[in-house]
């Protein structure tokens, strides 16, 4: 075993010597992060004021962006800031508090999938039973269960590598990252990998796995359906399917950073690798949904243009 030392801060090597370009690439950053938060909080205020919306898909969906917006204010923030550092040095508490609030909104990103894939199979496959199966009460409580599910998932985990010692502190990425954090550790017991290991299936291959049979039953009944009914179907699962479809390229991306060797990529495709889930998620999930959703369509025109004047039109 090799000698640990007290590591007081992390080293954030994937930054390297950016030079002149720091302040291209923080504007870039800056706008983007802007327009996530703009998006985001625009449908989750639309979907808050108008009561029209006060329903199980729209109430879920609220909780997704919430989390969304969430992660990306863990890492945007962060990732500017050390534009303009010199040393990209990060400490060792505000490094496991951005670790361990990543994994949860991880976690709960794909729990908060799952229950909007299982809302979806009520509403298709048991419409007759959808306003007593998913009551307001319910979708309160599947809410509350996915963050404190996440959360107390994620800590059991998290106790582990917060004990770990430390021989060396610094990695390739730009933000904190726990597998890579666990790499720099001197030695890792066989209960810190199970808990790991336990922490992928509970997090990753449950929800996963959920969402797969929902969207398993939901196509068996839409083949066996009208025309109209098909098409109501694939209205209201398309932008469900886009987000899951886009979460887990992310984290091929992220599992491609990971593993590939520094020769085979440049250090700015591995940089967009890192930052891929945080770069197109976050906008994509309002996108789709408010194109592709009526209601939301609806609401947005009345908000933007003036409710007496669409009101009026309609």
């Amino acid at each position: 075993m090799e000698n640990s030392t007290e590591v007081l801060s992390f080293v954030l090597a994937a930054y390297g010597n950016i030079g002149e370009l720091k302040y291209l690439y923080f504007c870039i950053m800056l706008l983007w992060y802007l327009s996530i938060c703009v998006n985001n909080v625009a449908l989750i205020v639309v979907i808050f004021l108008d009561k029209k919306l006060h329903e199980p898909m729209y109430i879920l969906l609220c909780n997704l962006l919430v989390n969304e917006s969430f992660a990306t204010t863990l890492v945007y923030p962060l990732v500017m800031s050390q534009m303009f550092s010199e040393t990209h040095e990060v400490t060792l508490p505000w490094c496991f508090l951005q670790m361990c609030c990543l994994s949860t909104s991880a976690s709960i990103e794909f729990c908060s999938l799952a229950a909007m894939a299982y809302d979806r199979y009520v509403a298709i496959c048991c419409p007759l039973h959808y306003n007593v199966i998913m009551n307001t009460r319910r979708v309160c409580t599947i809410t509350v269960v996915v963050w404190m599910y996440s959360f107390v998932n994620n800590m059991f985990s998290f106790s582990f590598a917060i004990r770990l010692k430390f021989c060396g502190n610094i990695f390739d990425k730009l933000f904190c990252d726990h597998h890579l954090i666990v790499k720099l550790a001197c030695s890792v017991s066989v209960f810190h990998k199970l808990s790991d290991l336990l922490f992928s299936f509970l997090t990753i291959v449950m929800p996963f796995s959920l969402i797969l049979v929902s969207y398993m039953k939901i196509l068996v009944v839409c083949l066996n359906t009208s025309e109209e009914s098909r098409q109501k179907a694939v209205t209201t699962c398309t932008p469900q399917i886009v987000s899951v479809s886009g979460l887990f390229i992310g984290f091929i991306f992220y599992s491609t950073d990971l593993t590939s060797d520094v020769a085979l990529m440049s250090d700015r495709e591995r940089s967009f690798f890192t930052l891929s889930l945080l770069i197109y998620q976050p906008m994509l999930t309002p996108i789709m949904y408010g194109l592709n959703l009526p209601k939301i369509k609806q609401s947005l025109k009345r908000f933007l243009f003036g409710r007496k004047k669409y009101s009026s039109s309609c």
